[in-house]
């Protein structure tokens, strides 16, 4: 998950892992982690919690299967704070988990729980190791604390984890497919240029083939908005702007109101939702696509391709 707070699509990682046509990919990942053999699907019960967000992220991923809660994050750059936003969001799943049960938390008798694993899987382009620990605790000095999160931080890039991904053969496939699109993004014209010879190149008999033909122009919005994302993320920073903060959204607009868009202005006076859209207009995406990603109306989409002077159908 990147971390500017924008609402745009699933990243490629839950498009994948956290997709409920295909619990058996997740399955095929969970038991690589823990060394299982599960073999039924369908003991996966998708939890994830969709609209919670902390200082402008998601959780990618997260499920019960048999007696443990699984949290998966997919994060592209180094962030040590993991552990905090691994413990907060999981306080909104054990929250939902016993009113769903219909657990009195209140009562005298102990009840079990499902078990907690945190598990971020990396793929960015700073060194890392192959695997560490993020503690919670790293955050509260020299003082002890009462409440500890650990969450295992793999790093998934193409290369690393072999012993992973030669268990989970569609993590391997994953981690060639990012690693594809970021070498064919430094020589080709376009990102989604990038995204296609990547799927068109990748081998007949592997499984996610026909799954990343099937949804093509899903996958390269996905890219497209992430890209942009961070591009976002890096002027941010460079200017010294805390992490998490707003972007291109006005605290206090009402209800259901679109974002403003003032006409003449140039390409790089947009906003990152708006240079998002401009991004997909130029790769040629259809209309109703574009409005899906950017969550905004198609109208308003309009007003930015004739801006532009792109003429949609």
């Amino acid at each position: 998950m990147n971390d500017t707070n924008t609402q745009h699509k699933d990243r490629l990682f839950k498009f994948i892992f956290g997709n409920p046509d295909h619990k058996e990919w997740t399955l095929s990942l969970y038991n690589a982690l823990n060394g299982s053999d599960y073999t039924d699907p369908e003991a996966i019960e998708f939890n994830t919690i969709e609209n919670v967000i902390y200082m402008g992220t998601k959780n990618d991923v997260s499920f019960i299967v048999m007696d443990a809660m699984n949290l998966w994050e997919h994060q592209s750059s180094v962030n040590p704070n993991l552990p905090v936003r691994f413990l907060i969001y999981a306080g909104q799943l054990y929250d939902k988990y016993l009113a769903d049960n219909d657990i009195y938390r209140y009562g005298r008798r102990l009840h079990r729980l499902p078990k907690p694993s945190c598990i971020c899987f990396y793929n960015g382009t700073e060194k890392q190791p192959e695997e560490q620990i993020l503690r919670l605790s790293s955050a509260f000095g020299a003082e002890d604390g009462d409440i500890e999160v650990r969450v295992r931080m793999l790093n998934v890039n193409y290369g690393f984890s072999r012993a992973l991904m030669e268990v989970c053969k569609v993590l391997e496939e994953y981690s060639e497919v990012v690693d594809g699109v970021r070498k064919n993004r430094r020589v080709m014209r376009t990102l989604g240029d990038a995204v296609d010879a990547v799927i068109d190149d990748m081998p007949d008999d592997y499984i996610l083939k026909k799954f990343l033909v099937a949804h093509r122009a899903e996958v390269k919005g996905m890219y497209l908005t992430e890209y942009n994302a961070e591009k976002e993320q890096q002027r941010a920073l460079r200017e010294g702007r805390e992490e998490g903060r707003e972007i291109g959204l006005e605290e206090g607009r009402a209800e259901g109101r679109e974002i403003g868009l003032t006409e003449g202005r140039t390409e790089g006076q947009h906003n990152e939702k708006e240079r998002a859209v401009i991004a997909m207009l130029k790769e040629s995406l259809p209309l109703s696509l574009i409005a899906k990603i950017s969550e905004l109306s198609e109208d308003t989409i309009r007003t930015i391709a004739s801006g532009l002077g792109i003429t949609l159908a």
